[in-house]
């Protein structure tokens, strides 16, 4: 059933690689749970996959704009240089100029706050 497809197959995709590359990113699709327009009749996604090119029952563009879209890799992101990541804050170059952890300057804060509170509470009282 398979060599009979492929040379059917032949007279819709010329190139042999252009097919293989084809019926291999429409069975992949196939196997993803495209739904296939052909019976199955008990065939494998690669043989489902080459029936419908031979019977031309798929647009072989969008397969081949699938093909594509898969092979794309995206651009790996540029490095950041050492003067731009020091404009980033982050808790090294935020608490760098100080002697405290970032910890300590929480506590710090929070201790002043209740500082501020004991003299509000205190101005109020006429202390």
């Amino acid at each position: 059933m398979a060599r009979v497809t492929v040379e059917d197959c032949i007279l819709k995709v010329p190139n042999r690689f252009e097919l293989v590359m084809l019926a291999a990113q429409r069975a992949r699709n196939l196997h993803r749970g495209e739904a296939p327009t052909v019976d199955r009749d008990n065939d494998k996604n690669p043989v489902v996959a080459l029936r419908e090119i031979a019977e031309g029952t798929i647009d072989l563009e969008a397969v081949r704009n699938d093909l594509i879209k898969s092979l794309q890799r995206l651009p790996e992101p540029e490095p950041v240089s050492e003067e731009v990541q020091d404009l980033l804050p982050t808790e090294s170059n935020i608490f760098a100029g100080l002697d405290i952890t970032p910890e300590e300057q929480a506590a710090e804060e929070q201790g002043a706050a209740e500082e501020d509170i004991e003299a509000a509470i205190a101005r109020e009282l006429g202390g």
